[in-house]
């Protein structure tokens, strides 16, 4: 038996005349009846609600404030929610709305009764269905697209893999409508720079997301030990190829000798929200990637942001590439006041911080 969480797009959802797409929903709801009947458990985390809305309440056009996309939002969620509940039900399965904001899953105690939550719909042999909590989500708390939520979702509950049902099959080498010659990339095992490069923007006029929020939730997904898939949602059957591995897709996955990170750090990299950056050198970026260490201050060069002790911040290298996010021991104004000295240093003019590092490696996840 398998957990499988799988995200479907708002792009992918929305048929060509600007509506929900019953016919894609029937086929969506078949295929997790299959995978059920099969053995499986299945989470969706469905987009939607603000593009149904919108067309509810008659808006031809994204609307560009915010009050009236949250309107939208609260509108279109019931509809959708109501649609996947009536076709379920046609094959005899039951489901359950569940809504999040990035606020729910920050504090621990939020992230520990979630993840109950979740385990006793699965076990009840009810299928969850979640989404932002658009209505209520501000900016600070906002997962920003649910190609992330889906990640933390996964990662939540120890999925055993991440679908994402997009509007294309996967990561190329450039944009294929601009570059004929682009490649379908298989495999991802690492998330360098590289890959981060052949990413775009924001795709359609309906979803938040883009090829670049696929990635970022692929690179969380490998440091989780969960592979991930992108493939086109509308291929017939792309759930139930994505899940037995064939068909076109771009799979993220470790190599076989990366193991898995513990929750702990799984919770402070995907649900945290970060207060601010630490750049590091090249040393320090050996040293966290390759040696497993924790963050020392000789190793930083600079800091962005105003935090203070315990709260979560990023890890960039010197390009300013993303490598590591974690809890930080000292406050941005300390990190000015000690960056670039040794412990030994430190501790001479400030001996109550003994040997203490910016970062602890138990407290940091590398990605």
């Amino acid at each position: 038996m398998s957990l499988v969480v799988f995200k479907v797009g708002s792009s992918t959802l929305m048929g060509s005349d600007n509506e929900l797409d019953l016919a894609f929903v029937r086929s969506l709801c078949s295929q997790m009846g299959v995978l059920r009947r099969a053995g499986n458990q299945v989470v969706l985390v469905s987009s939607g609600a603000a593009a149904v809305g919108r067309s509810l309440l008659g808006f031809t056009e994204r609307p560009g404030d915010i009050p009236t996309l949250q309107a939208c939002a609260a509108a279109g969620q019931t509809k959708l929610i109501e649609r996947y509940a009536e076709v379920l039900a046609e094959d005899g399965i039951k489901c359950a709305q569940v809504l999040l904001t990035r606020g729910d899953v920050v504090d621990r105690t939020g992230y520990l009764n979630a993840r109950n939550t979740f385990e006793r719909l699965l076990d009840l042999g009810v299928v969850p269905i979640v989404n932002e909590n658009d209505t209520v989500s501000v900016r600070e708390f906002s997962f920003g697209d649910n190609d992330m939520l889906g990640a933390i979702v996964a990662s939540l509950i120890d999925a055993d893999l991440y679908v994402i049902l997009s509007d294309i099959d996967g990561l190329y080498t450039a944009n294929p409508d601009t570059h004929p010659d682009a490649r379908l990339i298989d495999r991802v095992e690492r998330v360098n720079s590289n890959i981060v490069a052949m990413a775009g923007g924001a795709g359609s006029s309906y979803g938040t997301g883009g090829m670049a929020t696929k990635v970022r939730a692929g690179r969380a997904m490998i440091a989780a030990g969960i592979p991930m898939v992108i493939c086109k949602g509308r291929e017939e059957g792309a759930l139930l190829s994505a899940v037995a591995g064939t068909g076109r897709h771009t799979r993220f996955e470790g190599s076989a000798s990366m193991g898995h990170e513990q929750a702990r750090k799984l919770w402070i990299g995907l649900a945290g929200l970060s207060r601010g950056s630490i750049t590091v050198d090249d040393g320090a970026v050996h040293a966290l990637e390759r040696d497993g260490a924790s963050l020392l201050p000789v190793g930083v060069t600079g800091v962005d942001g105003t935090f203070d002790a315990g709260d979560t911040v990023n890890v960039l290298d010197p390009k300013g590439q993303l490598i590591a996010r974690g809890i930080t021991r000292y406050s941005s104004d300390d990190i000015w006041r000690i960056h670039g000295l040794r412990l030994e240093v430190i501790n001479r003019f400030w001996p109550e911080r003994d040997d203490c590092p910016v970062i602890h490696r138990d407290e940091l996840l590398v990605f």
